[in-house]
């Protein structure tokens, strides 16, 4: 009757102890996925302006598919992606006036944007 207790409570410890490393691993990898996000935008100036504008300058590229950033080039794509939305969906519509206004906010005031990057990366300690 012992050697039966016995094995049930070392099955239980074992059975618990495999959940807690498992839910531990899974707390750290949480962890390390938001410290990655975090450390994607790269500085707190273009933290407070991807809030602001709700989008990354990266997100907005990929949404109207640019590679350069020119003035042409977002018109042409905004047009040809909003008329193309017009009938079938009003988020990804959103979605594309925003990707317009994120990347005209770029182009509208780059030498701000990027004084204000080099002044973040000196004061990080990485200069570039």
């Amino acid at each position: 009757m012992a050697k039966y207790l016995a094995q049930l409570i070392v099955a239980g410890a074992q059975v618990v102890g495999k959940a807690f490393a498992r839910a531990i691993r899974q707390e750290i990898e949480a962890s390390q996925q938001a410290a990655q996000r975090l450390n994607n935008a790269k500085t707190r100036t273009e933290r407070v302006v991807n809030q602001k504008l709700g989008l990354s300058l990266e997100e907005a590229k990929q949404i109207l598919n640019i590679t350069k950033l020119t003035r042409e080039e977002i018109d042409e794509r905004y047009n040809t992606l909003f008329k193309a939305n017009e009938k079938t969906s009003l988020y990804l519509q959103s979605k594309i006036v925003r990707a317009k206004e994120r990347l005209e906010h770029e182009l509208s005031n780059p030498q701000e944007n990027a004084k204000q990057r080099s002044k973040e990366d000196i004061s990080s300690g990485n200069p570039t």
